[in-house]
């Protein structure tokens, strides 16, 4: 089964990336205030990328690689 890497919109309009093997599942349980600490203040949040890997250290790997980016870098990639 694939990893997926994918970054949300906040309500506040803020980034957050994460990895999941399923990202719109993930985006649920995100909206039901049980995802990440980040996330549950700022709802609700919309998927607005996903990118596909083929097993999770990829994921983890480019997610910390996303995550290093610059609000311009990541609104690029959008």
């Amino acid at each position: 089964m694939d990893w997926w890497v994918y970054m949300v919109e906040c309500a506040d309009g803020s980034l957050y990336t994460g990895i999941a093997r399923n990202p719109e599942k993930r985006v649920t349980v995100h909206n039901t205030g049980k995802g990440a600490r980040y996330t549950r203040s700022r709802l609700p949040v919309k998927l607005v990328y996903r990118e596909v890997t083929c097993d999770r250290s990829s994921a983890l790997q480019r997610e910390a690689e996303i995550k290093s980016y610059s609000r311009a870098a990541k609104l690029a990639l959008l």
